[in-house]
């Protein structure tokens, strides 16, 4: 699904547009933005929001504010599969999936992003991600913005990049490139099935939040890990050589930049080694 709202086509699509953003990110009125959703004057925004996104809103349930109605969790529990060596989607959204190269670069969206300034780090070793894969969950104004753990293991530490605030949607990922522009928190997680992963939660549109629930602990697949705040969001997974078999399906309709609908839970692919 490459579709853009009528916002981002302004702002991304237009000269005047891409100049007024420029001026609205400069201007730090994200502070001012999260403020206001934060309070009870926001919640008059849910009705109109739930109904232009076509999300049913329980009628029993009265949200004090706009984040707290954004952050709501889903209804009832995600089938997940537990299937050793199965990789589980870490979230609802739209995946697409791009191949590490040699060089240690990755396309994504009209964009080519080195590991490096995408971690803005020297940390990680990224020769043993070429050759690798690059999964890109993009989570849509409906979904629910909570994630899980895609297997057991341990999870090392937040690593927290300040940012701008981009919008995630196609049109802005092929203008600007918005996942080393943007507010994001990577992690590095020793995964018994797939080896070292990096799962990096990446911010969006103004007012873009990222909760990591925990670091430095033993995590079990499926437990939820932490979820996004007030907007849009999208969730990346880096994976070494060798490392991960895509299901037939996921190679056949997410490669190459298209867009494959799925769910938290739901299979993936499977390991290509044995657990460590």
């Amino acid at each position: 699904m490459n579709e853009n709202s009528a916002a981002v086509r302004f702002f991304y699509g237009t000269r005047f547009g891409r100049f007024l953003l420029k001026k609205i990110l400069a201007s730090r009125v994200d502070r001012l933005c999260v403020k206001f959703l934060c309070s009870r004057a926001s919640r008059f925004l849910v009705r109109g929001y739930a109904k232009r996104h076509g999300i049913i809103l329980e009628p029993k349930v009265k949200y004090a504010t706009f984040r707290d109605f954004f952050i709501r969790p889903k209804p009832g529990i995600s089938p997940i599969d537990l299937t050793p060596g199965h990789l589980i989607s870490p979230c609802d959204g739209w995946l697409s999936v791009y191949p590490i190269k040699a060089d240690s670069t990755f396309h994504i969206k009209g964009a080519d992003y080195r590991l490096r300034d995408f971690l803005n780090t020297q940390m990680i070793d990224d020769i043993h991600y070429e050759d690798g894969l690059c999964l890109v969950f993009r989570l849509c104004a409906s979904d629910y913005h909570h994630y899980c753990y895609i297997d057991d293991g341990y999870q090392g530490e937040n690593h927290y990049i300040p940012g701008e605030l981009h919008s995630v949607q196609p049109l802005a990922c092929e203008t600007y490139p918005v996942y080393t522009l943007n507010r994001r928190v990577w992690t590095l997680f020793t995964t018994e099935h797939f080896g070292p992963v990096i799962q990096t939660a990446i911010g969006a549109l103004i007012v873009g939040g990222i909760v990591n629930d925990r670091e430095n602990c033993r995590v079990r697949r499926g437990a939820e890990m932490g979820h996004f705040e007030l907007a849009g969001s999208t969730i990346v997974l880096l994976f070494q050589r060798d490392r991960l078999t895509l299901a037939p399906y996921i190679k056949g309709q997410a490669a190459g930049g298209r867009e494959l609908r799925v769910e938290q839970g739901m299979f993936l692919g499977k390991t290509q080694r044995r657990p460590l």
